[in-house]
Order: C-alpha cells, then structure tokens, then sequence
C-alpha cells in the first residue's frame, strides 16, 4: 500500500480508556488519529516528524515518544533525519530534552 493510500488506524484508546472514558477513547482513536493522521495535506512522514518534535519539545519522554520515534521509523524517517531533527529542536527546545529523546531514539534505530 503506497503512503497515499496508507489509512492510519489506532485503538489504544478503546483498548486502554474505553470502558473507563469511552468518549476520550472515542476523540483518539476516531479524532485524533482517523481524521488528523488520515488528513493528506502534509504527509505522514513530516506528520511522524512534526509529532515526534512537538513531544520532545513539551518534555514527554515517556512510552509515547516512543511510540511515535518507532512510527517515523516505519514511516520512512532514517536515522540521519531523525538526528538532524532533534539536534535543530534542541536549540529551541532544550539540550535535555534532546539528550532524553536521543536515548529513545538511539534503541529504535539501532541498524
């Protein structure tokens, strides 16, 4: 399947919250990710970029940076790319941040 054509599904929230907030559940899984992450005006990999730097910006490197480093992966984002993006978003965002988000991002690229 070709990116253009790639449909992003995700249930975690269904899967985590539903039975305790099935309406949160509902704006992540539905919201967040089946209309957002669908959207074709910019592609999925600046879309996993943009994601990717807009977390470690904020500080959250918890299992959802993660999540998101493994999808720019799967996406397309090289190591290189990745290195050059969080090495730009440190001088914006914050030396330890990017130190925090080099450790994750070092174990997902490993090759």
């Amino acid at each position: 399947m070709t990116e253009e054509n790639k449909k992003i599904v995700q249930t975690a929230g269904r899967d985590h919250l539903g039975d305790f907030s099935p309406e949160f559940a509902h704006y992540n899984d539905d919201v967040l990710f089946g209309e957002n992450w669908n959207n074709k005006d910019i592609d999925l990999k600046t879309r996993c970029l943009l994601t990717v730097t807009a977390l470690m910006a904020q500080g959250i490197t918890d299992s959802s940076l993660e999540h998101h480093l493994q999808n720019a992966k799967n996406n397309g984002v090289t190591k290189v790319e990745i290195a050059a993006a969080i090495t730009h978003v440190a001088f914006y965002a914050g030396w330890p941040k990017a130190w925090a988000t080099f450790h994750l991002a070092k174990d997902i690229w490993t090759d």
